[in-house]
């Protein structure tokens, strides 16, 4: 079993999910409807749903409606049995399943009405995900990975690599400022993974904190005339942070073509990029990390 979760989000559409469509019902409705009159009287009665004030128009729409409700609590019930698709306490049964639970990043206070502050469902979905391998006592990859991020809800990603023979590198990145484990979370996660019941007795454990690679993003956008280019670099800066936040994992190379994808959005004509200048590598010790990032408005382009 690979330690590369599968990405979840590139699954086809599950078959019992149905595509809905009230006009699609509502003539199947009416249909049925008029098919069970006596057939000289149909089309009489197809003339009269043909009216949208007619009572009877009216009556088979609202059943119309009533089936579209249902169908559509069917779907969301079929989704609420699936990883890819479950959220909230469904996704929290399925992984009750595997003896996963959410973890809880922050603690809360109750005296001063301060809430605690659990994973998210992205999260928990992925180690869910990574659960099975965990069942294994044979030390691999995948394993290590599945306790390192069950062992605290600050771990934000961990990895695993075998620098030589009977050793283990597990390399943990926390979810807190830029990702540098401190060292109560590096001992923590430590004393979970040298556990007798986790550790092979043939394997040397050593838990670090990821190495940060810091970097910034400069560019400046041209774009068309017509929209606001005020909310076109907006919309650019908050694509460029929802990359940035995704790729800040272990392992996550930084490549120029992702940020140029990130900022020609509609309404850009040309992105001159000036920094970084070239696809930033990243090990499987390593985890980027942007401190900057400045958009620049170039005029509007033609």
């Amino acid at each position: 079993m690979s330690a590369t979760p599968i990405d979840l989000s590139r699954l086809p559409s599950p078959d019992v999910v149905e595509a809905l469509d009230f006009e699609t019902l509502y003539a199947e409705r009416k249909a049925e409807f008029i098919a069970l009159w006596p057939p000289e009287q149909q089309p009489a009665i197809a003339a009269a749903l043909a009216l949208e004030s007619e009572p009877m128009a009216k009556a088979v729409q609202s059943s119309t409606y009533r089936e579209l409700v249902l169908r559509q609590r069917v779907n969301e019930a079929a989704r609420a049995v699936m990883l890819a698709k479950a959220r909230g306490a469904d996704l929290e049964h399925l992984a009750a399943l595997f003896g996963i639970q959410k973890l809880t990043i922050t603690p809360g206070d109750p005296d001063r009405g301060i809430p605690e502050v659990k994973e998210g469902d992205e999260d928990l979905r992925k180690r869910t995900q990574l659960a099975p391998q965990g069942f294994s006592v044979a030390g691999p990859e995948g394993a290590y990975i599945s306790h390192a991020m069950g062992a605290s809800g600050l771990v934000l990603d961990a990895s695993a690599t075998s620098p030589s023979p009977g050793n283990v590198l597990v390399t943990i990145l926390a979810r807190t400022a830029d990702g540098t484990a401190d060292d109560a979370l590096v001992q923590g996660v430590s004393a979970v993974l040298t556990a007798d019941h986790v550790r092979p007795l043939t394997d040397f454990v050593t838990v670090r904190s990821a190495e940060i690679v810091s970097y910034r993003v400069r560019a400046t956008l041209y774009t068309l005339p017509g929209p606001d280019s005020s909310v076109v670099l907006v919309e650019a800066e908050r694509n460029l942070a929802r990359y940035a936040a995704a790729s800040h994992r272990i392992g996550r190379e930084i490549n120029l073509s992702a940020i140029y994808a990130a900022l020609h959005i509609e309404g850009v004509e040309r992105v001159e990029l000036l920094e970084p200048k070239a696809s930033i590598p990243i090990s499987r010790t390593q985890a980027p990390h942007c401190i900057q990032a400045e958009i620049k408005h170039g005029g509007v382009y033609g």
